[in-house]
């Protein structure tokens, strides 16, 4: 069905006006259509211009994918971040168990930092932590079990499997959930650190969400963003863009990504899936998974949990080369989500057509622009692109409000990053998208993997 039982969100909650989810959704579409026709009456000059000099079908494909493809999902996300009051779910008056699995490989310089983070946790309830040391060639094994001794709380059961091999992230994940006692697994990535009562708030998402929730993913941010100009940018792009996109695609009921790093899942939609496969981007096919056997998964973006990014270019080419072979393999595994209707469906169509922007962005835009600085050449880029600045710094000031009013609720300050936020809206598209062609490409021609990016 294309829409869930959950749209029937009641229109008054405590007091406060809500409007059901299908109404949002409508809402949400209308916008973007009136964005798009606009768009396409004042974009006809740019059109013919370009059918001066090229064959008229690629200028449309050329303005369809710098111009209409953009604008139309910006006006979508706007309009969604307008109407999103999300609910605040009240405590649990029964806390469940948790298991939290940790796959470690050759983290001594944070393992500790992370598992102290979880002790500090306070969560009326049994917390099981199972780290799983895959084969570290460093003293990840040695720091865990000296932690281990030295932890004293009743309520925290500490764990450790050692692995004598890497096998990949996949395998150790999988050895953590067959060993975990309780019915509710987080995942935590070995760098990562939970901020304050983190746990407590993922946990209420999950058990007080609708009952079709399979998996909730948390709020993840950049520890290490004060280290250089590649995690500057980054500190921007895991506050804006993957934050905020998450909090729309939960408003239309279906988180598209419940990332390894920080979610909480059922054991009964990871048996229903048969856990993480051995692929590059082992948590979107998880989650499409869950989503193709009717699971919601959600977002709170109040669980806030801080982790290490790539610090050199190298690592983080790396990176999203896999995500974006993550994504293909997504596709492959489970095509029937272009087809199978739900209300998150236009962020999928969306993420369909990545490889397609991407290389108009980089093959085309990029040139353009040269074209027009250095040789006064407009045709590709000019005055039409200039109508898209209003909208990314609308959508980009919306998204900073929003997240600001989150840290404020968590005690948290938005450190000032101004010039990262500037390079972060005019260069990360640039260096990100070569990364995401090389993954498209690289899975499409099914090249060896290569998992890591350390």
């Amino acid at each position: 069905m294309f829409f869930s039982k959950w749209d029937k969100t009641a229109l008054v909650q405590k007091g406060k006006f809500y409007l059901p989810v299908r109404l949002k959704l409508l809402i949400s579409i209308l916008i973007a259509f009136l964005w798009f026709s606009a768009s396409l009456y004042v974009s006809y000059p740019w059109i013919n211009d370009l059918g001066q000099i090229m064959p008229l079908y690629i200028a449309w494909l050329i303005v369809i994918a710098l111009a209409f493809i953009p604008g139309i999902a910006n006006a979508f996300v706007i309009s969604g971040l307008f109407i999103d009051n999300r609910p605040q779910y009240q405590a649990a008056k029964v806390f469940p168990n948790v298991s939290i699995i940790i796959a470690a490989y050759n983290e001594e310089d944070s393992i500790e930092q992370t598992l102290r983070s979880v002790l500090d946790q306070e969560i009326p309830s049994t917390v099981e932590v199972i780290i799983v040391n895959d084969g570290s060639k460093d003293k990840t094994r040695q720091i865990v079990e000296q932690f281990i001794q030295e932890c004293v709380d009743p309520q925290k059961k500490f764990r450790l499997i050692d692995l004598p091999q890497n096998k990949g992230k996949a395998n150790a994940m999988n050895t953590a959930f067959a060993a975990a006692s309780y019915d509710l697994i987080v995942t935590l990535d070995a760098d990562s650190y939970l901020y304050k009562d983190s746990l407590e708030y993922l946990v209420t998402h999950m058990v007080s969400g609708p009952q079709d929730t399979g998996a909730v993913a948390g709020s993840v941010l950049v520890r290490n963003s004060r280290k250089n100009w590649i995690t500057k940018l980054q500190e921007w792009d895991y506050f804006h863009g993957i934050s905020v996109v998450k909090r729309i695609q939960s408003l239309f009921q279906g988180t598209l990504v419940a990332q390894g790093a920080y979610s909480i899942f059922t054991r009964k939609a990871l048996e229903a899936v048969g856990g993480w496969k051995d692929t590059m981007g082992e948590d979107i096919v998880l989650t499409w998974g869950l989503r193709s056997r009717n699971f919601r998964v959600g977002y709170c973006e109040n669980a806030i949990v801080f982790t290490n990014v790539p610090a050199t270019y190298r690592q983080f080419y790396k990176q999203r080369r896999r995500w974006a072979r993550g994504l293909v393999e997504a596709f492959i595994q489970y095509p029937d989500v272009i087809v199978k209707l739900k209300m998150n469906t236009p962020f999928v169509w969306y993420n369909l057509l990545f490889p397609y922007l991407d290389f108009v962005y980089l093959f085309v835009f990029i040139p353009g622009l040269i074209a027009a600085l250095l040789f006064k050449f407009y045709a590709i880029v000019g005055i039409m692109t200039l109508l898209l600045l209003p909208l990314s710094l609308a959508i980009n000031g919306l998204m900073f409000v929003k997240q600001k009013q989150v840290f404020k609720q968590r005690g948290l300050r938005v450190r000032r990053n101004l010039l990262g936020f500037l390079f972060y809206m005019l260069t990360y598209q640039f260096i990100m998208t070569p990364a995401s062609l090389a993954g498209y490409a690289a899975e499409i021609l099914r090249f060896k993997k290569s998992w890591g990016t350390k």
